[in-house]
């Protein structure tokens, strides 16, 4: 009994750690510079604006606004397990992907910087409003909160993502950008 209590500690300090006090209003922010609708495809009004990035990973880059289609993947733990829903999603440079805690949260969205091309990774992290650490965005905490990535200005190619408090429960995705 005792060990499962110390798993179920050490599991909410991990958690807890993952948090990096990131901005809990960050969220909203970043939908709103991107869509203001909860549909599930909608078109980025043009001239829109992205948030100014935290310091990039590698490299500089400036933030670019989506300029295509804003595609919704949800985030679910419920008693069938941990997702994102879709958990595979294809895009077209210049889209984004609209991030929304439905439940089981607090979720997010992060990059592992090993898995993304050096030449990415700049500007994968200034299309990320708000990050907490090089790609890794907020915490979603409350439901229908949303997080928009723009995909503007990423080359071609695969990018796997995953949710920092949820990744040994398996909530991954596979992006992508064609």
């Amino acid at each position: 009994m005792r060990f499962i209590g110390f798993t179920a500690l050490a599991a909410g300090a991990l958690m807890l750690g993952a948090c990096g006090g990131g901005n809990k209003n960050a969220d909203t922010t970043a939908a709103a510079a991107t869509t203001t609708t909860a549909e599930s495809t909608t078109t980025a009004p043009a001239g829109g604006t992205a948030a100014a990035a935290a310091t990039p990973a590698t490299g500089t880059a400036t933030a670019a606004p989506v300029t295509g289609t804003v595609h919704e993947v949800k985030m679910i733990g419920d008693e069938k397990g941990y997702r994102f829903e879709p958990a595979s999603v294809t895009i077209k440079a210049g889209d984004g992907l609209k991030f929304t805690n439905v439940s089981g949260g607090p979720h997010n969205i992060a990059f592992d910087p090993s898995q993304i091309p050096a030449d990415v990774q700049a500007q994968l992290n200034a299309n990320m409003p708000n990050t907490t650490s090089p790609l890794t965005g907020p915490l979603l905490t409350q439901p229908n909160e949303t997080y928009t990535i723009s995909f503007a200005n990423i080359k071609p190619g695969t990018y796997e993502g995953h949710c920092v408090p949820h990744l040994a429960l398996g909530m991954k995705i596979s992006i992508t950008v064609q």
